[in-house]
């Protein structure tokens, strides 16, 4: 039999739908199989994107199914979980996705599962660390969404402000998915010149003071989404199928993904967003960036963050197990 590329979607709600949506319009796949508890939701989606296949890019077989379809699957996808509320942070959902995580990853790995997980559903951070300790495999087959959207957030926001095409606009956010993240300021480049430089050549119009603004407006933005719209899901959809052709194509590229440190920026045993290379097997390379000594406490406060809340969790779910 011909080898094709099989991704399984677990959770079609808002972002997961649209990861669906935006996959069939990339052409990045060549097999969807969407899971949920609701099926008539998973098996509606399935029709309705099988109707959209004539104006798609490629040839693609879209279906509604259940865990045992994880088999054959390169990659599982999971966006299922409790979404996060007005006023709720996203570490705020940590216990009951747990569980909820538990019985996905357990039913998924029954099935006979030796791919690649990817994990979008927040606290983004720690359900990685908790989905490769019920999983059983590798760490570098394990990778979280990350800051992958904050990132992209900050990029699309310097963008705007220097008037440059986003992807010529090259900057970092690392640390925890959440408040404790931080900008990389000092690695952050317009086609190949640091941001100050660009500021300094013209001070009429550019200001240092304005970055921090632009960085709250970048970690806030799920706060402000959320209160007009109840959710966010365009973004992050986009920013799982760039992760996933990056997977799929072993493209060995960068992206911000929460992925496990063992000693790197003076951290072990923890899931955090950094620059990572990612290719077929996973995270091939975790990228260690010269940081500066503000970015380097930073960096180290947003991984005790996550570490008051992942510590007592993780002693719940796995000791004396």
């Amino acid at each position: 039999m011909e080898r094709v590329n099989r991704v399984a979607l677990i959770g079609t709600g808002f972002v997961g739908s649209s990861y669906a949506f935006a996959l069939l319009n990339q052409g990045v796949a060549d097999e969807l199989v969407m899971i949920d508890l609701n099926k008539d939701k998973s098996e509606g989606d399935a029709m309705d994107l099988n109707h959209g296949l004539p104006f798609s890019p490629g040839s693609q077989r879209i279906w509604f199914g259940d865990y045992e379809d994880c088999k054959d699957a390169d990659l599982v996808v999971i966006t299922a979980g409790a979404n996060q509320k007005p006023g709720e942070t996203r570490l705020d959902l940590v216990e009951k996705n747990s569980k909820i995580f538990k019985d996905i990853v357990t039913s998924v790995m029954e099935s006979g599962f030796d791919g690649i997980f990817v994990v979008a559903t927040n606290p983004v951070d720690i359900l990685t660390y908790m989905t490769w300790k019920f999983s059983g495999l590798p760490s570098h087959r394990v990778i979280g969404s990350g800051t992958i959207l904050d990132t992209a957030r900050l990029r699309y926001l310097l963008s705007d402000y220097f008037n440059v095409d986003a992807r010529n606009v090259h900057a970092y956010i690392m640390g925890e998915h959440g408040d404790s993240e931080l900008p990389v300021w000092s690695h952050a480049n317009i086609g190949g010149r640091s941001v100050f430089d660009r500021i300094h050549e013209r001070p009429a119009d550019y200001k240092v003071e304005d970055l921090d603004d632009i960085f709250i407006n970048v970690r806030d933005a799920a706060y402000h989404i959320i209160q007009r719209k109840g959710a966010t899901y365009y973004g992050i959809a986009m920013g799982l199928v760039r992760l996933t052709k990056a997977i799929l194509h072993n493209e060995n590229s960068v992206l911000t993904v929460s992925a496990y440190l063992e000693g790197e920026y003076g951290e072990d045993d923890i899931y955090i967003g950094v620059p990572a290379i990612v290719n077929r097997s996973g995270i091939r390379e975790v990228l260690e960036l010269n940081l500066d000594r503000v970015e380097i406490d930073q960096f180290k406060r947003s991984a005790d963050v996550l570490r008051e809340t992942m510590d007592p969790l993780a002693r719940k779910f796995f000791e004396n197990k």
